[in-house]
């Protein structure tokens, strides 16, 4: 028997995943929102890992540059840090996206995933939440997966 943490689990997941990615739509631009270069290089370099350089990853740090990156060029996805500092939190960065335009899959990364911060964040319009310590090509691409409409495997 084996349980959900083992090598083996893992990557018939990431085989699993890499089948139905190609059920998922093309896409080109993504903009990372977040004030870590760190948190931000990481998921800039799994999706690189995972689509290689045909994607675009802009990087804001902070509410009013990602505003900027939006009205300069939507894109077709936004990760966004639950916390930016000094103290701007997704739930009231989501309403300012959405304002200048952007109607598309925001996907939040948070160090606080609960139950009820789930809730509040996708109340807010958060497509998808991931918690940055399970932040990896898995992950991310379960979460893109329910993003474009496909179900990950269980």
């Amino acid at each position: 028997m084996t349980s959900g943490g083992t090598g083996g689990d893992f990557l018939a997941r990431k085989s699993d995943i890499t089948k139905l990615r190609k059920a998922m739509p093309a896409f080109s631009d993504v903009l990372v929102v977040d004030d870590e270069a760190p948190d931000a290089d990481r998921i800039k370099a799994t999706l690189r890992v995972m689509f290689g350089y045909d994607v675009e990853v802009r990087r804001a740090s902070t509410l009013g540059s990602a505003v900027d990156c939006v009205l300069a060029k939507r894109p077709q996805l936004i990760f966004l840090d639950d916390i930016l500092k000094p103290s701007d939190r997704a739930t009231d960065t989501i309403p300012f996206l959405r304002r200048a335009g952007y109607d598309g899959p925001i996907v939040v990364i948070s160090g606080q995933v609960t139950k009820k911060r789930r809730i509040e964040l996708t109340s807010a319009g958060a497509t998808d939440v991931i918690h940055k310590d399970e932040l990896d090509s898995v992950r991310l691409a379960e979460s893109l997966l329910r993003v474009f409409g496909a179900e990950p495997p269980l």
